[in-house]
């Protein structure tokens, strides 16, 4: 298991994100400290990275974008995420680089 601290509340997961905005390429990049790293392309304007960072999330998780919710930390690079439809093994399986299926 990765340190990603993941919590489950109500059949959704919970988990911390450090975001870095403006990087060449949308990926996950690992851990840090015991949030999910995620490196994005869109700055960090107008809402533009969180924007980012729900489609990207979405697309990784194989989930519609309405289930990804940024609920602490919109104008900070550490967030908290919420979604729906993913088990806490599959944000363990993606942190570790580990296909989730």
């Amino acid at each position: 298991m990765t340190p990603v601290r993941v919590t489950n509340v109500d059949g959704r997961v919970r988990f911390s994100v450090r975001v870095q905005p403006r990087a060449s390429t949308n990926e996950i990049a690992g851990v840090h400290g015991d949030a999910l790293k995620v490196r994005l392309t869109a700055p960090p304007v107008d809402g533009a990275a969180n924007d980012n960072l729900v489609k990207f999330l979405a697309d990784i998780f194989a989930v519609k974008r309405g289930s990804v919710r940024i609920l602490n930390g919109e104008s900070s690079r550490s967030k908290i995420v919420e979604i729906d439809g993913v088990t806490e093994r599959a944000v363990h399986d993606v942190a570790s680089g580990s296909p989730r299926r």
